[in-house]
Parts: C-alpha cells; structure tokens; sequence
C-alpha cells in the first residue's frame, strides 16, 4: 500500500512539474510578444539529426529545422523545395536538378563573419555521402540503395543516377533523410550534430533540454513566401514539451496550455469523440477536428511456412476468416468510426491504386461454407487459429475472436510486448500476427513489396513469406513503367492476385486525426501525417 500511495504521488509531481514548464515556457515567449505554437511529444525525441529521422517524433521535428531537393503538399504531390526545377532522362535512370541560388544555412559563428552560407550542389554530395557513410549508420541508408552516382555539376545543379528506373524515386527524395546538411557544423560537431543541428528549414534550433522541452525559432533567411509575397513562416517560435501520458497531454489540451494533438488514445477517446467520430459537440467551440486518409494499413498476416512441424493456416481457413467479421461494425465500436474499414486489398484508400482492388466483405453464409470444405478436405472438425498481438490491439482481435467462432473457427488471442511481437514476426515464429504498415513515400510499391519473394523477412519486409512468380514478375516490371495510369493498373493486378490466395486479413484503412486550438489556422491534414508549421497562424 505504501508503494502504490508514493507512487502516484510521483505521477502527481511529474504532472505538476509539467503545468508549471507549461505556464513558463508559454510566459517566457509570450513575454516577448511572439506568436508560438505548442505541441507535446509523449514518445520523445531522440535524435535532431535528419539521417537519423526513422519515427515521427523525430521526423517531425526535423522538417521544421532541415529541407531538401524536394517536398509533398498535403495532397501527396512532389513539389520543389531547394530544387526549383528538375528533369527526368527518358529511360528513367537520370535526374537533374537545377537548385535556387537564394537558399542559406541558419547563422551560426562556424561559417564566420558572414554567419552563414549559400546551399550549394556540393552540400548534397556531402549530405548523400554521409547518410552512406557506415560509420555513420544511419537508418535511412537505405533510400539511397539504388543511387549508381550522384555529382555536383556546378553550384546549382546537381545529377542524380540509378542503377536501374525507379518511378517512386522523387517521392523518396521527400523524406527527411535526404535532407542538406552543412559539411562545417558536422566537421565541427561530430556525433553531437545531433542536438546541435544546424539547416535550411524555416525554424532554427534554440534550446534542448532533452526530456523536458525543446525549442525553435523564426528562421529570417528562410526562402519560401505565400502566394502574396509574404516571407514563411508566420510564427516566432515552436515550444515542445515532452510529458509522456497521454491523459495528461489530453488535459493540457483541454485547459489551453498546447494547441494542438494528433491521433486518438484510449484514455480519452470517448470524452472527445461520439461514437460516429464526430467531436464531442460541448467542444466544438474551442477545438477544431480535422480527418484524412492516412497512408496506414492495418491487418492479420499469415506466415505460409511450417513452423516446427506444424503447417501453415489453410487457404480455405484464411478466407473464411476474412469474410467472418464485420468490418464496419468493427469500426463503429471498437474504433469510433476512425478509420477505413479494408474491403480492398493491402493497399490503402489514400492512394489511388487502391480503386477498383475487390477484397473481402462480411458474409457469414460463405465463411460458413469455406469452413466446412476446410473440414471435408482434412477432417479436422475443430479448426483452431492463435493470433499474436501487443497490447494496444487485443480489443479489435477479441472482437474478430468472437466472430469467428460463430462459423466454427477457434480462435486465441495472444498477447505479448511490442517487441517480442516484432522479432517472432521477423524471425518466422507466429503462425498469425496483427501488423501494420505505415508508408515510407506515396506509391503503392511501398506496400507491394511485402510480399516480394526477394524481400523475405528477416532480410526484408515479407514477414509472410509469400512467394508467386507471376506477381513478382509484375512487381519487376513495374519499374518500368513511367506512365502513372499504367504503373496503377499493374499495381491493382498486384493487390487482387494477392487477395485471391489471402495471405493477410485486411483490417482497416488508419485516418489521421488532428485536434486543433480554435485559434490555430492553416495547420493543414497529409495522409502520411507530416507536421507541417511553416504556413500556421495563430488568431
């Protein structure tokens, strides 16, 4: 009893030093008569370093302070950032982009009297190099793997060339680890470049006190202005705190002290929300709620392998399963109609390759049936299934559990760490697994590739060991195809010849839910959820 009253004492402390960082962060800026934006990261930040931006906290983050040759709008289009133009060679393999001659670093004393620099071609040499470099070990090493070359031709062009085509390339550019970075601050800083970081995006690094705040300020020599010729970005500062309950976060919210959150926790999905997923109308006039399609896909997977002897779900099992359950139903109670229920394919709705994919709908007459040729062709009477799931998604598998046994399949529902999940999954050991997938850049190879047969996990994202001739041959092909219409209609080939043999359970399409101050403007909504500040205003 001791132990549980000392401990919630500390929950109140830490929750009590929290609102006082809150009122002083937000005194000590507003002191200053600036408009600041205030956002809380419950997952912390790691890394201000764009080689190292692998999660969205850090991503987040990173995308105020750097920039690259391109970037998304909120409708997933590539636009120009510190490349103003580009053209693409007809086979596909060369990229040249022609750079602004306006764009310079953040001031800082190492680049001496002048405080600063023009961003030349060389600067991406330098960043791609290094984003290579193994001593580095940077996660995002990988957006580069099938780079042949690239060269600085002057100052502001700079050639880019593939090994082989790969239409989704550009989309890659857009990630932040392909961000510019100054050779003199990382020369200077070394590892500590990564609390030390120094770019070209419209807010600069000011103060991190990790664990407890970070933040930003205006970056005067940014080089984007509004259509009206108007310099971004409009706010003075971004203020970051870092309390990790999302209860607290909520009622931070709530009393005016952050403007923003984003996703729905469990701790208070019911207060904000009914349960159609609309706002909660005693809210509606002191939040906004905004909702988009979000590049997510939710879903079972099947490992179609042995595992110790014992064989892999069957086929008619696996179908059945999937037209066993209610997916709108699913939504409505369990998710409070946030999200997509999955009738296509893995592909999500967010992207337009996902159109006219026919996946699986509720009938239970026909999952009935698919059971019982299950049990005529093997004679096992009493089919039985274990699905794998971390904590957060045992609510959805219970409900798909009680479904189910309404056609006659047995299912159990095991519950293990966020970890261990991971690493049986990669590692071949779960029969049946909830998964999802967040994509990298807008283009459905993003999702396609799992089921490659060269991409078997744990060397790659194939964690079902899926393997047919036939769609790898179209995956193959699709790097061939620069026309969009035509890379779509052979991506939607993909995604039905994969549901035909149903080697996962599509659950739901994720939508991005963002909760906004009612005095905050222009925030925008992306279907990959990037937080975009440089065009926010605050009434």
């Amino acid at each position: 009893m001791g132990k549980l009253i000392a401990l919630k004492l500390l929950k109140y402390l830490i929750i009590a030093f929290y609102l006082f960082f809150f009122s002083a962060c937000s005194t000590s800026l507003k002191g200053d008569k600036t408009e600041v934006f205030r956002y809380n990261e419950h997952t912390n930040i790691s890394s201000l370093d764009p080689a190292f931006a692998k999660n969205q906290s850090n991503i987040w983050v990173v995308n105020q302070l750097f920039s690259g040759l391109v970037q998304l709008d909120d409708s997933l289009k590539v636009q120009p950032d510190i490349a103003k133009h580009w053209k693409i060679s007809v086979d596909g393999e060369k990229y040249t982009f022609y750079l602004r001659n306006d764009v310079f670093f953040h001031k800082h004393k190492l680049f001496g009297k002048d405080s600063t620099r023009r961003v030349k071609a060389s600067d991406f040499v330098f960043s791609f190099n290094r984003l290579q470099d193994e001593k580095v070990v940077a996660p995002g090493s990988w957006v580069l793997k099938n780079v042949s070359s690239y060269t600085a031709e002057n100052d502001t062009t700079f050639v880019i060339t593939l090994k082989e085509s790969f239409p989704p390339f550009l989309g890659l550019l857009t990630m932040k680890y392909c961000s510019v970075v100054p050779q003199e601050a990382v020369d200077f800083y070394e590892a500590d470049f990564r609390s030390n970081p120094i770019g070209t995006g419209p807010f600069q690094f000011k103060l991190w006190v990790e664990n407890t705040k970070l933040v930003l300020r205006k970056n005067t020599l940014y080089y984007e202005k509004d259509i009206n010729g108007a310099p971004l970005p409009y706010l003075e500062a971004v203020a970051i705190t870092f309390l990790p309950d999302k209860q607290s976060e909520f009622m931070q919210f709530v009393q005016g002290n952050i403007d923003f959150i984003s996703g729905l926790d469990a701790s208070y999905k019911d207060e904000l929300l009914l349960n159609d997923g609309t706002l909660n109308p005693k809210y509606e006039s002191q939040f906004n709620m905004y909702k988009n399609s979000y590049l997510n896909t939710e879903y079972l997977g099947f490992y179609l392998k042995e595992i110790k002897g014992t064989a892999p779900v069957h086929e008619l099992l696996r179908k059945a399963i999937n037209y066993g359950f209610d997916r709108e139903k699913m939504m409505l109670y369990m998710r409070n109609g946030i999200g997509i229920a999955a009738k296509h394919g893995i592909v999500p709705v967010g992207l337009s390759s996902s159109r006219n994919v026919k996946g699986f709908t509720y009938d239970i007459e026909k999952a009935k049936k698919l059971v019982l040729a299950y049990q005529q062709l093997t004679g096992n009477n009493y089919p039985k299934v274990t699905i794998s799931t971390n904590s957060q998604y045992v609510d959805l598998c219970e409900f798909i559990q009680r479904e189910v046994q309404k056609i006659g399949i047995e299912m159990h529902v095991e519950v293990v760490p966020a970890s261990t999940l991971k690493q049986a999954k990669a590692t071949g050991k779960l029969s049946v697994f909830r998964g999802s997938w967040i994509a990298d850049y807008p283009d459905a190879e993003n999702y396609l590739s799992l089921f490659y047969s060269k991409n078997f996990a744990p060397e790659g994202p194939n964690y079902f060991h899926y393997k047919n001739d036939l769609f790898d041959l179209w995956y193959e092909k699709s790097f061939t195809l620069t026309n969009d219409l035509k890379r779509n209609e052979l991506y939607q080939k993909m995604d039905s010849l994969l549901m035909s043999s149903a080697p996962i359970v599509p659950l739901y399409y994720d939508e991005v839910l963002r909760f906004t101050q009612e005095n905050v403007v222009d925030l925008g909504i992306n279907p990959i959820n990037l937080l975009i500040l440089k065009r926010v205003k605050k009434k």
